[in-house]
């Protein structure tokens, strides 16, 4: 289906001296040089490279953060861009920022998101944005599979020397994504409360429903009318625990926690690492199921 960008979620960020820079622009070393947009879609793209010598994976967004809304790119991230022999991109609209660059840029580019189902955005009430899907496609191991299916026939298109192995490195990945949790099935209270919009995906995957997602930004956090509406949901439906993002804010689910008594518990959206290959996506995944099982079970 045919995607329409829209932007992804939010934080007041600019990039400083902190901040892990993208890869410079490469020398002519004879190698094809990938540039990967995000953590998640660079941990696909080294699953389906590996051991091709040929190839080099560089990451361009490495930032302890959930969003990237507005994110902006540094000098070394533009080089990077115009080094790149081919640009691999989450899509669904998480890189709105990289606009500009990729129309300046000729290297072609492989949108992960393409022929994924997008969700509609959730949790942007009351805030500025102009969200119309959401773009947090890799938390669902069945699109996560989907996207490394992309990535193999883009790079195969532009690299045909290298496709089998490509083929082969995707499908052995893609057969490491685990099936159902069986203990999400058995769960006492099967209902979600996040303090990030990012884990509609999740939810749908694993049979949860998702009660309310706010997305907090700053100098803009959840209203009076939300914090009420969750207190509600939470006694309602008699909910243990809410969940917040490991980047994110946890200040107003902590004062709900006080109010209600419920535990408040974090989820980890992948943005961020320095692992390679498809282990470090599986880890995360599973210690995000185990985490709702210990806070819901």
């Amino acid at each position: 289906m045919k995607k329409l960008l829209a932007a992804a979620c939010t934080l007041g960020l600019l990039l400083s001296a902190c901040s892990a820079p993208a890869a410079s622009q490469p020398e002519d070393d004879g190698k094809l040089h990938i540039l990967a947009t995000t953590y998640p879609v660079y941990l696909f793209t080294t699953a389906v490279t590996e051991g091709v010598d040929s190839v080099e994976v560089s990451l361009l967004v490495n930032q302890q953060t959930s969003c990237l809304h507005d994110y902006t790119l540094t000098v070394n991230d533009m080089k990077a861009i115009e080094g790149a022999d081919v640009i691999v991109m989450n899509g669904a609209g998480l890189e709105d920022f990289m606009d500009d660059a990729l129309a300046a840029s000729e290297a072609p580019v492989i949108d992960c998101s393409e022929g994924i189902e997008l969700l509609p955005a959730l949790g942007h009430e009351g805030h500025d944005h102009d969200t119309e899907y959401d773009p947090h496609i890799w938390m669902n191991e069945e699109s996560a599979a989907v996207m490394m299916n992309n990535i193999v026939h883009g790079l195969g298109e532009v690299d045909e020397g290298n496709l089998e192995r490509y083929t082969e490195n995707g499908t052995a990945a893609t057969a490491l994504l685990p099936g159902d949790d069986p203990r999400l099935a058995e769960l006492t209270c099967p209902y979600l409360i996040t303090f990030h919009d990012g884990f509609q995906y999740f939810a749908q995957d694993n049979g949860l429903t998702l009660l309310k997602a706010i997305e907090e930004e700053e100098g803009s956090e959840a209203s009076a009318a939300e914090i009420q509406e969750i207190v509600s949901l939470i006694r309602k439906y008699d909910i243990p625990a809410i969940f917040t993002e490991v980047n994110g804010s946890d200040a107003t689910a902590q004062a709900i926690s006080r109010e209600t008594g419920c535990e408040v518990y974090q989820l980890d959206m992948i943005m961020s690492g320095d692992g390679t290959g498809i282990q470090p996506y599986i880890d995360a995944m599973q210690k995000n199921m185990d985490t709702i099982v210990e806070a819901l079970g």
